[in-house]
Formats: C-alpha cells, sequence, structure tokens
C-alpha cells in the first residue's frame, strides 16, 4: 500500500491518501477542517482513484472539510458506529474552541463501523479496531505494516480526553488493546510524525503502565 501524507488546516491534522498498490484504488482518511486537502487532491498526479473516505473520528478537524469532498468525490464514507454523537456535534464545535466560524455540516455517512469489521480497497484488507476515549468511537485503520490511529496515539504522546465526551479510564484501556497488535506497525497519527508501536511501547511515558 503506498501512503501519501497530506498536513493541512488551522490544526495542522494529518490526513492520509491511500493507495491500493495492485489495483490502484484509493481511500482519503480523515479530512481536515478547511478545503485545503480537497485542493492537494485535486493536483495530485497520477490523478487518484478515490474509491472511499475513512473517518476515525468525528472532530472539526478530521471531519470538518466531509461535505466539500463528497461533493468532489462521491464515494462511501465509513465512521466507527460508536462516533455518531459526536459527529452529530460539528455543527457547533468550533464554539468549543471559541471559533465558531470553524463550524461545520456533518455530511453523509454511509457505513457505521464495529469493533472487528473489516473494509477491502482493491486487492488491500484494511482492519478497523475500536480505541475510544479520545471520543467515544476514535477508531483505527490497519493493514499488515500500517495503522492510522486518528489522535488516539502520538510520537511520544496520546490523545487527550478533558475534550467533551472524552473519558481517559476508556483511553487507557484503548491504548492497552491497541499495543496488543503487533509492534511493527507503523503508526499514522493525526498529528506529528510516524512511529511504530513497538517505539511507544518502549518510550512513550505514557505507556509506563503497560511496560
Amino acid at each position: 500500500m503506498e501512503i501519501s501524507c497530506f498536513t493541512v488546516g488551522a490544526f495542522q491534522v494529518n490526513t492520509y491518501l491511500l493507495k491500493d498498490e495492485a489495483t490502484g484504488a484509493c481511500a482519503i482518511v480523515d479530512t481536515g477542517e478547511s478545503d485545503a486537502l480537497l485542493q492537494q487532491l485535486q493536483v495530485f498526479q497520477p490523478r487518484p482513484d478515490i474509491q472511499m473516505i475513512l473517518l476515525t473520528h468525528g472532530h472539526l478537524d478530521h471531519a470538518g472539510s466531509l461535505v466539500p469532498l463528497q461533493q468532489a468525490f462521491d464515494v462511501p464514507t465509513y465512521l466507527p458506529r460508536l462516533e455518531q454523537a459526536l459527529f452529530e456535534t460539528l455543527p457547533k464545535q468550533g464554539d468549543w474552541f471559541g471559533a465558531p466560524h470553524m463550524n461545520r455540516p456533518c455530511g453523509r455517512i454511509d457505513y457505521w463501523l464495529n469493533d472487528g469489521d473489516m473494509i477491502e480497497l482493491g486487492q488491500t484488507q484494511l482492519h478497523f479496531i475500536s480505541t475510544p476515549g479520545h471520543t467515544p468511537g476514535q477508531g483505527c485503520y490497519y493493514d499488515e505494516n500500517d495503522i492510522f490511529v486518528g489522535d488516539t496515539l502520538f510520537s511520544g504522546s496520546v490523545g487527550r480526553t478533558d475534550l467533551p465526551m472524552g473519558d481517559n479510564v476508556l483511553m487507557q484501556q484503548s491504548l492497552a488493546k491497541l499495543i496488543e497488535l503487533p509492534g511493527h506497525l507503523r503508526v499514522h497519527s493525526g498529528h506529528g510524525p510516524v512511529t511504530t508501536l513497538a517505539q511507544e511501547l518502549a518510550t512513550n511515558p505514557f505507556l509506563e503502565f503497560l511496560r
């Protein structure tokens, strides 16, 4: 699988374009809150064959630009089922940050994901694992080499739980669950650089309780 990362918007969120090398089928992971990702995809070469949009969670920096992307690429969108309540707050999330101009419409969700579901992107099989805590339904997508974790885990840190609907107890449980996956998996976070699960287990101060 080929992976292109686009860091966009006021929150400098990492969004991703995944490409199945066998078929050329592509997926977008997260959207940013502005039209920056759409602008970059429209000039991306070769033109990507986008077949789906995968959302890790419903915060505005990860899902706020869903509507314009759906208008440009009329493809199915996937969201964790447990994230529905938070996703539906997109029209007022900007208010949480004192930035009402960032309130966004929700957009369309075509498929609601449950823990353990699998998605086929061409010949690439993506597994979905539910990792709530940062949000009620935050989840991750992974294959045999890479995992896209949204704001569950970062290089040297973890997702905050002090925003509305966050839960620190669930976050601890989710981190323990995540670390049970193969350590060689490359971790592509919603913010910051690429790392691996093994590297984070060995060095991340927020995972000390798992060592």
